[in-house]
């Protein structure tokens, strides 16, 4: 396993991150502890998850898994940079939320981090994460929720996800003039066929020193091979349906599969293979439902790709170039 930096701080991290969002809801306790370890034995040390993650009245399930998994001891929480989130509400009943029981108030923000900490079966969470901008919430509260979590030393460092370029900006600014570190990470919507963060997203992100977590790094499913798993009768991809619809996303999706397979390479392995090539990105998350998913994201890490094959990945997937240029003229 390769590793880097997270942003401009001296965290090491792999340079994949396993993503649990599929434990519980698609992938059994057992299963999960198997790619756990599974990923430990690769030397993947970066793993992210969610309050919000197990859905439904199932909210909270993920991070209960992750804590059955650090109970089991061996080392595997000493050795696990450990991500989680804050933002959504945790009702389990539908509807409006309880005041105060989401979003970023440092009430909810208290509330929220003890009752990770106590799911996750630690004492400290290592990179904590707003999982949205809340709007109503002025950054100074914001911050001072985290500056006392991490003087209790029940939060290490803090990320974003899901941020706006100018809300980076804004976060860091207000930390700068509050003497705290700020956000040290942005985790987004990244990938071949969705390039939008390459605007603003990602030269903020350098701006600011922040390293880039994209989720979602194979556009969920369409750059994994999923028209040559139609072919071959796979009937999980039917998710794919909406965006397949469109004639010029399918094309674009058959020119892809192709070149893969000119070159005898794997979709999804290519897929995450080119995050890694750009160098705002630290580590594309992937999210396996079974561990030979995940065996084929880890030999994305040593996949080299040509500065030809490269062109030709720039030519089907087009990126909107920079800001102000891609908009203004």
């Amino acid at each position: 396993m390769k590793y880097t930096q997270l942003g401009r701080t001296g965290l090491k991290v792999s340079r994949l991150v396993l993503g649990t969002m599929n434990f519980g809801p698609y992938t059994t306790e057992p299963d999960a502890h198997t790619i756990m370890d599974a990923a430990l034995d690769a030397g993947v040390n970066f793993f992210d998850t969610a309050n919000v993650y197990g859905w439904g009245e199932n909210k909270g399930r993920t991070e209960e898994i992750l804590g059955t998994w650090f109970a089991q001891g061996g080392g595997r929480r000493e050795k696990t940079v450990l991500a989680t989130k804050v933002y959504g509400s945790m009702s389990t009943t539908g509807g409006a939320p309880w005041p105060n029981e989401d979003k970023l108030s440092a009430l909810n923000i208290r509330r929220a981090a003890e009752a990770s900490l106590k799911r996750l079966n630690t004492d400290h969470i290592d990179l904590y994460q707003f999982h949205h901008v809340d709007r109503a919430t002025p950054w100074d509260e914001i911050w001072q929720a985290m500056d006392v979590l991490v003087q209790q030393g029940k939060v290490l460092y803090v990320g974003s996800s899901n941020f706006p370029g100018w809300s980076i900006a804004r976060a860091n600014e207000t930390a700068a003039r509050r003497g705290s570190l700020g956000l040290v990470s942005e985790q987004c919507l990244y990938n071949l066929m969705e390039r939008r963060a390459e605007m603003e997203v990602l030269p903020a992100a350098e701006a600011y020193g922040l390293g880039v977590l994209p989720w979602s790094p194979l556009a969920g499913g369409l750059l994994g091979g999923v028209l040559r798993k139609r072919r071959e009768g796979n009937t999980r991809t039917s998710g794919a349906d909406d965006a397949l619809a469109d004639p010029a996303k399918r094309a674009a999706v058959q020119e892809y599969e192709d070149l893969c397979a000119k070159h005898d390479l794997e979709p999804g392995e290519v897929g995450l293979a080119w995050l890694l090539t750009r160098p705002e990105v630290t580590a594309p998350i992937v999210g396996p439902r079974v561990k030979e998913q995940f065996d084929s994201a880890l030999r994305a890490v040593d996949l080299e790709l040509s500065a030809e094959f490269l062109a030709e990945l720039d030519r089907i997937f087009p990126g909107p170039g920079p800001a102000p240029e891609a908009f203004a003229w």
